[in-house]
Order: structure tokens, then C-alpha cells, then sequence
């Protein structure tokens, strides 16, 4: 990306963006998600799909809202992103996702493997550019912005543990 398409932000989003390692991303009409990301010319990418971190929306979506975090874990800026995904086979693809995928944690296999398998599995490598003004400070929403569990079928009920002998109290 040339400085030309570079569009101007504030040094506190440029700060946060060079120190993220997760970003928590809104696409519209969904949930924040917190999301592993890669630091690389000013924008966070994002890799999502089969095998990898579920962002629901997020491959198909134009704009996002991205949350920071600050060094003490607080959220301290909270911008307007435009959300651009990456081909596999452009020259894009072939400089961004090895960078990406040398800094993904836990990986299996080398990073070649990793790549060819994000391109093979349809996985969406996303660019994340800052592209607005971004909240900070005082404002930012005061209270907690935690949602209420989402319904899961995993869910049981709790039973008393099995006990093969009975247990004598004393």
C-alpha cells in the first residue's frame, strides 16, 4: 500500500494498530468478536474461515467498527475500519500471507503449507484500514459493553459427582 491510498489517521489508532495482537471487530447487524490479528503498513489483517478463528460476516462485509486495547488491557480507541480481503494468487496474497502466517501461533506444518492451505480451504485473509474518526477518550461509552451469553445447545445441567463407595463424615 503507497502512502497515497493510506488514508491519514490519528498517532494514538497508528500506536494501538502496531501493538495489537487482538482486535475486537463488529461487522454491522453483528456481535464484537474478539479476533487474533497481524500488524502489518498500518492495517490489521485477519484470517477467518475453515480451520482457523470463525468471524461470521466478516469475509463478505465492506466496513467494521475495530476495538483496541491499551498496554493495561482497557479499551482506549474504538475506529471505523474498511474491510478489504486479499485473492489468493495476487501479488498482495503472495507478500501478506506468509507474514501472516509466520506470526500465527499454533500452527501445523510450515508456514508454505499453512498459506497453500488457506488458499486451497477458501479461508478470507482480511485487510482492516482505518477509515474515519476514531472514538477516544471520554468518547468512548462509559459502561461495560458485555453482552449476555449467546444460547448454545452444549449446555447441561450439572449432576452430583458418581461416588462408588459411600463416604463416611466425620
Amino acid at each position: 500500500m503507497t502512502d497515497a491510498e493510506r488514508t491519514t489517521t490519528t498517532p494514538l489508532v497508528d500506536e494501538a494498530v502496531k501493538k495489537a495482537a487482538v482486535a475486537w471487530v463488529a461487522v454491522p447487524g453483528g456481535a464484537a468478536l474478539a479476533l487474533w490479528c497481524f500488524p502489518q503498513e498500518g492495517a490489521l489483517f485477519v484470517v477467518s474461515g475453515p480451520g482457523e478463528q470463525s468471524a461470521p460476516g466478516l469475509a463478505d462485509a465492506t466496513h467494521a467498527q475495530v476495538t483496541l486495547r491499551g498496554d493495561h488491557g482497557g479499551r482506549i480507541v474504538t475506529w471505523p475500519a474498511e474491510v478489504s480481503r486479499l485473492a489468493p494468487g495476487s501479488d498482495e496474497w503472495e507478500t501478506i500471507a506468509p507474514l501472516v502466517a509466520a506470526k500465527r501461533l499454533n500452527a501445523s506444518g510450515p508456514t508454505a503449507d499453512l498459506v497453500a492451505r488457506w488458499a486451497a480451504d477458501g479461508c478470507a485473509l482480511n485487510r482492516l484500514t482505518p477509515a474515519g474518526e476514531p472514538l477516544a477518550g471520554a468518547a468512548l461509552p462509559a459502561g461495560s459493553l458485555a453482552e449476555a451469553p449467546r444460547e448454545t445447545p452444549v449446555v447441561r445441567a450439572t449432576r452430583k459427582p458418581f461416588r462408588l463407595h459411600r463416604v463416611r463424615r466425620r
